[in-house]
């Protein structure tokens, strides 16, 4: 199983940038689509943003959509995520995840991460 460990939140003004990062463990990283999803007080996990296993496709929730853009560097078995615009709304913990299906938004199992505090000040 693939162990992953989110990191680079923080707390950041409205209409700041930061770069999530998740490192992925396991010599077969590069197989795998992986996907960014947020948790917010109250609500439940929500996918945001997706990407196959050699980086060439994406897809992006409409929360996601232009502001937040994924990407992944499979030498170094990390995928990233990079976030402007931010908005208090955006405040969650966010948690990276192998993923598989439509979108690549299904997490192909019921592991996650710590997961990476995000806080959006107004």
């Amino acid at each position: 199983q693939v162990q992953l460990v989110e990191s680079g939140g923080g707390l950041v003004q409205a209409g700041g940038s930061l770069r999530l990062s998740c490192a992925a463990s396991g010599r077969t990283f590069g197989n795998y689509p992986m996907a960014w999803f947020r948790q917010a007080p109250g609500k439940d996990r929500a996918f945001l943003a997706s990407i196959s296993a050699s980086g060439g496709i994406t897809y992006y929730a409409d929360s996601a959509q232009g502001r937040f853009t994924i990407f992944r560097d499979n030498a170094k078995n990390t995928v990233y995520l990079q976030m402007n615009s931010l908005k208090p709304a955006d405040t969650a913990v966010y948690y990276c995840a192998v993923t598989s299906g439509p979108g690549f938004s299904k997490p192909t199992s019921n592991y996650w991460g710590q997961g990476t505090q995000v806080t959006v000040s107004s």
